[in-house]
């Protein structure tokens, strides 16, 4: 697919199954994040791959972050939370790593983090892979922050949850972009 075609139609794909993305598909996503927009070439990310056995250990860490806010879980309610990694079979934690630079601030090294993530969604997209980017409770937890690895001063921009899509790829909607664009006088 032409880059022109994926960045028009790239839409997030919730329902996702195996196969996780492999390979050569694979190095072309994690390429396309180190393509991102970076002002002094901080390279202020890095990224934690979570797959196979791994997503159990992530549901086991979510379901341990529950608790420590809102107390023991039903059997249910634990099995429920654990499940969540389940529904893809690869979760690309991105994480911004910002630099000390007097001339470049946390925001904009954010803003890259954020950029690298785009670029992997559109890099999925392009070669035919189900992507969604996902944040939630679980990205600014304390707990699950510090059982992936993070520093002081890291954050979690996402989850990207990555496999094969399971339904069609929906048309996105039609947005006019006059609706969004004005030139300024």
């Amino acid at each position: 697919m032409d880059a022109i075609t994926a960045l028009h139609r790239r839409v997030s794909q919730g329902v996702l199954g195996e196969p996780a993305p492999a390979g050569e598909v694979l190095e072309n996503i994690k390429k396309a994040a180190l393509r991102a927009a970076d002002h002094g070439m901080l390279r202020p990310w890095r990224f934690v791959v979570i797959a196979g056995a791994g997503l159990t250990r992530f549901g086991e860490l979510l379901v341990r972050a529950t608790e420590a806010d809102s107390g023991p879980l039903s059997d249910r309610e634990k099995e429920k939370v654990a499940a969540r990694p389940r529904r893809a079979p690869m979760i690309i934690a991105v994480v911004c790593s910002p630099r000390d630079n007097p001339k470049i601030p946390v925001v904009e090294q954010l803003l890259s983090a954020g950029a690298a993530a785009q670029n992997m969604l559109n890099a999925a997209f392009a070669q035919g892979v189900g992507a969604m980017w996902r944040t939630g409770g679980f990205a600014y937890h304390p707990q699950v922050m510090r059982e992936l690895g993070l520093t002081a001063g890291e954050t979690i921009v996402g989850f990207l949850y990555l496999g094969t899509m399971k339904t069609e790829v929906p048309s996105p909607p039609e947005l006019n972009p006059q609706e969004y664009f004005s030139d300024w006088r």
